[in-house]
């Protein structure tokens, strides 16, 4: 599983990498700190699904999860934040998944392994 981490913290993004490559056959392919950024990455690393923060800077994040799920259809997407009551707004948007920053890890690891799964079928 290719993954890319979309995420305005650093510090975040670096508990992402350690928690998820601990995994076998998972690995982080990049990192974005902007949206701006997002959709070059994307075209330059090929993930099998973008963790993307709700709070992403530089565009609306509802254009911009449709955006990558047209231009990239075998990309799944998994929004996180730490506002659990933007979960609605984020499936509507398309995400695969919504995660609240404030759940255990062992969510977040469930949501990338059903989509693993899904690519996998």
């Amino acid at each position: 599983m290719r993954i890319l981490l979309a995420d305005e913290g650093e510090k975040t993004r670096f508990a992402l990498v350690a928690l998820l490559e601990q995994r076998p056959g998972w690995v982080i392919v990049g990192e974005v700190a902007t949206a701006k950024k997002l959709i070059p990455k994307i075209e330059a690393t090929t993930p099998d699904l973008v963790l993307l923060s709700w709070n992403l800077p530089g565009l609306c994040i509802e254009e911009l999860i449709p955006t990558v799920s047209t231009k990239f259809p075998g990309i799944a997407v998994i929004v996180l934040s730490g506002r659990p009551e933007t979960r609605p707004q984020a499936i509507a948007a398309g995400a695969y998944a919504f995660v609240s920053k404030a759940e255990p890890p062992e969510r977040l690891l469930e949501a990338v392994k059903s989509v693993n799964r899904l690519s996998h079928e």
